[in-house]
């Protein structure tokens, strides 16, 4: 089924993000992760885009089959192209397709050293476009989008013209990148609907269990740490238990002003941790489900 179809309700959507493992480890490592979330019932999971040079080597497939086939949940397949060209995208989509995955996140990719960039597809939405033109009605494509901007765009009025750009080429889903500053988001959206873009806006979710994580993540998208949640890591970082109850006790909090304010399409990053999931879902499951 679509992803875009299960916003159609106006029903609150929870969905996750999880990353296929590194190549030297087994894909059963990752089970007991799946058993977890499969029990929290999620509307969707994503799997981040693996290392991997070429479709027959990409755990990203493989991972997505199995949460499919085996645990009935729809998967949102992240697919970048930065590093691609158009011959390799086409090999992607056939083996998504063979495979009968047809949930997309498509994304423009981080630059990688020691992997060659191409110039068939610059951003994001030229990979949306070319999907959508060859690709006609097969598959559902969804966006990626920042609240407070992607780093290397030079303000918010060009960002929301290159997200224009991501839904006129056929985008029907947008999935945030993490923030921490609830009012960043809201505000964010509320100019995607001046601006006349009009498809469901997921908010991505991270917890703060770890400093050295966060800052790295902060760092790659930008996002900003507000007074009180620096306060939080400050005083707990010492303490791993205080930093894991206080970090989701403050993203519980993000999701349920969230949902009070009419923002009830959650998208969290697990990080791979089912620990973290299950704790949240508790905390909000009479919120957002």
């Amino acid at each position: 089924m679509n992803i875009s179809d299960q916003f159609t309700s106006g029903r609150p959507n929870l969905s996750f993000e999880i990353y296929p493992p590194k190549h030297d480890k087994p894909l059963s490592d990752i089970t007991e992760t799946l058993d977890v979330l499969a029990e929290l019932k999620p509307d969707f999971i994503s799997v981040t885009f693996g290392a991997g040079g070429s479709s027959n080597n990409n755990r990203t497939i493989e991972l997505s089959r199995r949460i499919k086939d085996e645990y009935g949940i729809e998967p949102l397949v992240h697919l970048t192209c930065l590093c691609y060209a158009k011959s390799e995208i086409d090999d992607f989509l056939k083996k998504l397709a063979d495979n009968g995955l047809t949930n997309i996140l498509a994304l423009r990719g981080d630059k990688r050293e020691g992997v060659p960039e191409k110039s068939d597809f610059l951003h994001a939405s030229d990979l949306i476009s070319y999907i959508s033109g060859t690709q006609p009605g097969k598959f559902c494509i969804a966006g990626a989008c920042y609240p407070e901007r992607h780093p290397q765009s030079p303000d918010r009025i060009s960002d929301i013209r290159s997200l224009t750009k991501k839904t006129e080429a056929g985008a029907s889903l947008l999935i945030s990148q993490l923030f921490f500053e609830n009012t960043m988001f809201t505000s964010f959206v509320e100019d995607c609907r001046i601006a006349g873009i009009d498809v469901p806006v997921c908010a991505g979710i991270m917890p703060v269990i770890n400093r050295n994580q966060i800052e790295k993540m902060v760092t790659l998208c930008g996002a900003s740490l507000p007074d009180r949640l620096a306060k939080i890591i400050n005083k707990y970082d010492g303490n791993k238990e205080a930093l894991f109850d206080a970090g989701l006790a403050y993203a519980v909090s993000q999701i349920i002003d969230l949902c009070a304010n009419g923002f009830e399409y959650i998208h969290l990053y697990t990080m791979n941790n089912p620990a973290v999931a299950k704790r949240i879902v508790e905390g909000v499951k009479n919120i957002i489900r």
